[in-house]
């Protein structure tokens, strides 16, 4: 299929709609899913995906931003709660479990690293929060929130979409025992 080269007025068009794409694509095939993948459904060629996008990081961080940000949000607003932090950060790994993937990379990309430590400090107040409020175990860094974060994602990766908010909660249950000594529910 050839894409009609609409020259650089279409610059900010193409790189919304890659970006879009690289969502939809990175959320039903994950983050190694193909790059043509996202070209294709971004109606673009090749040269625009390289020309906003040097590589695949610099595409997934683009498409993964909003929701770092909303988190980041969400963890800012007076009056969060860790459980509404990770409630979000679950609802978005069950709608693709690409971010935790690539967070989770063994790399030493320093772009990654970032992003981790984004994440990581957005969870640092709610989590004293509910420290202080007696709703997890003192001991408990944002650290270990990151591991409980990523053997949740590694689950759900494996699992057709229809199985993952299931799975999320019964996950989390078992997990609230490690990290609050609450007993599971059921």
């Amino acid at each position: 299929m050839r894409h009609s080269n609409r020259g650089p007025s279409a610059a900010a068009e193409n790189r919304a709609a890659l970006i879009k794409a690289a969502r939809q694509v990175f959320a039903s095939d994950g983050y190694n899913a193909p790059l043509s993948a996202i070209t294709r459904a971004a109606r673009v060629g090749q040269g625009s995906l390289y020309r906003h996008f040097p590589d695949r990081i610099s595409l997934a961080l683009a498409a993964f931003e909003d929701g770092v940000a909303e988190l980041e949000a969400l963890a800012a607003r007076p009056g969060t709660t860790l459980e509404e932090v990770l409630d979000l950060v679950t609802r978005q790994t069950i709608d693709s479990t690409a971010f935790i993937d690539m967070v989770r990379a063994e790399t030493h990309d320093t772009r990654i690293a970032d992003i981790r430590d984004r994440v990581e400090a957005l969870l640092t107040a709610p989590l004293a929060q509910a420290q202080r409020a007696g709703r997890m175990r003192a001991d408990l860094t944002p650290g270990d929130l990151m591991l409980a974060i990523g053997m949740l994602a590694g689950i759900l990766a494996k699992l057709p979409a229809s199985d993952r908010q299931r799975t999320a909660e019964q996950a989390w249950n078992l997990l609230r025992v490690g990290l609050n000594g609450e007993r599971p529910a059921g």
